[in-house]
């Protein structure tokens, strides 16, 4: 059997199952650490619950993802998770997501093992949303989201610290509102209001145009350029504002 007779028909087994993102679809790529609790705890041995060291991986590894030759619009990490805004128009591989999956999470585990010089992974899926509402949604959930486990996870480790027992910190916090939850946190002396943006909200990524002088090497004349740059947004809104804010972006 001849080589691209013999190619073509292998080639049906490898990509049958091939699933293809439909034009004019909102694609959003979510990436996950894969045990990050033991790499954060153990390997890393990071502070509890938020270590600067840890954001600053994470947005090293958005910022890596936003410019290694995807189309993105908008990128967003909290915690150990990061989510990107493929352009609408982009058609990369032909929006293959096995393709998009595999690649993404090849990207970001590279990037993250790089900077903390031993192995780490993420996984990652494709959200498919019709409407640009679904998109707006989408990045309120995790902003949300973000705002839940921080406050959560600053209640925890306070009691943790205390000395009460990981499974009775656990239940306190459990079943605890909004304002009880502030309440327990400001009664140790910590002010949930006061604590750094970046661990209630998250980190947002984005692009803008900016005005670049030059001289003209012909002429000898200033010229003024424009030139695309990746704007990072520690200090997001939330809630309405932050539907806003993502609204106007796209």
């Amino acid at each position: 059997m001849k080589f691209d007779e013999l190619d073509a028909r292998m080639r049906v087994f490898e990509s049958a199952n091939d699933f293809l993102v439909l034009p004019n679809v909102y694609m959003v790529a979510r990436l996950d650490g894969r045990g990050f609790t033991k790499l954060t705890k153990q390997n890393l041995s990071l502070e509890t619950p938020f270590d600067v060291r840890f954001k600053d991986y994470m947005m090293a590894t958005t910022t890596h993802l936003m410019t290694c030759g995807f189309k993105f619009v908008y990128g967003y990490t909290e915690s150990d998770e990061i989510s990107l805004l493929f352009d609408l128009e982009e058609n990369i591989f032909g929006r293959k997501t096995r393709k998009l999956v595999s690649l993404l999470a090849a990207e970001a585990s590279a990037k993250f093992a790089l900077l903390i010089n031993q192995v780490a992974s993420f996984d990652c899926r494709i959200s498919q949303l019709p409407r640009k509402q679904d998109v707006v949604d989408y990045f309120r959930w995790r902003n949300e989201d973000a705002f839940r486990n921080s406050l959560n996870a600053h209640c925890y480790w306070m009691l943790r610290k205390q000395g009460i027992s990981a499974k009775k910190a656990n239940d306190k916090v459990t079943g605890l509102s909004v304002a009880q939850k502030n309440e327990l946190l400001f009664q140790a002396g910590i002010n949930f209001n006061d604590l750094p943006l970046w661990q209630k909200r998250g980190v947002g990524f984005y692009w803008t145009t900016i005005d670049k002088e030059g001289v003209n090497p012909r002429t000898n004349e200033k010229v003024t350029t424009q030139r695309k740059t990746l704007v990072t947004n520690d200090a997001l809104p939330m809630k309405d504002a932050y539907s806003n804010f993502l609204t106007n972006l796209l």
